[in-house]
């Protein structure tokens, strides 16, 4: 497994624990077009859970890899967090805010990872 697969585990597996809801991990790597190798993608229920869900991202993913996001944007209004690892990036979304935007239809083509046991 490659470091970029347990990274997006590692997140997903944060988001699940958090009770972030439809947590999706999209494998781009056989995309051309695609600007990383996997896109992390949930939901939270309120503006204070998708904060709680981005924190422990960065908490789980410190905590095992030493590794800080390059980037973090739409923390303050926490519509949708997005959290750049470069070859990972962590998309936490308002309800609301994922269906308009609709992230899994645009990379329909990408294929989808299992998290964690599950």
């Amino acid at each position: 497994m490659t470091e970029s697969e347990v990274l997006a585990k590692l997140a997903a597996q944060a988001l699940d624990e958090k009770k972030g809801n439809d947590v999706q991990i999209l494998d781009l790597r056989g995309l051309p077009s695609a600007p990383c190798a996997f896109f992390v993608i949930a939901s939270g229920n309120v503006p204070s859970h998708v904060s709680s869900l981005s924190d422990h991202v960065h908490e789980v993913v410190k905590k095992a890899t030493g590794l800080n996001p390059s980037k973090v944007e739409g923390y303050n209004n926490a519509e949708w967090i997005l959290m750049d690892y470069f070859d990972v990036v962590v998309h936490i979304f308002q309800q609301e805010r994922r269906n308009f935007y609709r992230l899994e239809q645009l990379w329909a083509d990408a294929a989808r990872m299992e998290i964690g046991g599950k």
